[in-house]
């Protein structure tokens, strides 16, 4: 088995809800870190999914700062993770590791 620490997903949001990554076929992947940024002079909201379950549900994010969240949650193949924001200037970093 390979095991490969990976970014994951390195994106601005969307307004609607877009898929953001995506469990490669026969891989099995741990999501460890998640990193949210609002660039802007106005604070955001946000929404994150994991395989279909909120873990963030129009979470609130200050103007000019970022947010970060350890956890430990596995997605099996053809899984994924969507979310989006009420604006495009929030940004999300979602780390972890692939295991073929």
């Amino acid at each position: 088995m390979a095991n490969t620490a990976k970014s994951l997903v390195r994106a601005a949001a969307g307004t609607s809800t877009a898929t953001l990554y995506t469990v490669p076929a026969s891989t099995t992947t741990v999501v460890t870190n998640i990193v949210v940024t609002n660039s802007a002079a106005t604070s955001a909201t946000f929404t994150l999914t994991l395989d279909g379950v909120d873990i963030f549900t129009t979470t609130a994010i200050a103007a000019n700062s970022t947010a970060m969240f350890d956890l430990r949650q596995v997605l099996a193949t053809t899984k994924i993770i969507a979310g989006f924001a009420s604006a495009v200037t929030v940004k999300f970093h979602i780390s972890g590791m692939e295991i073929a």
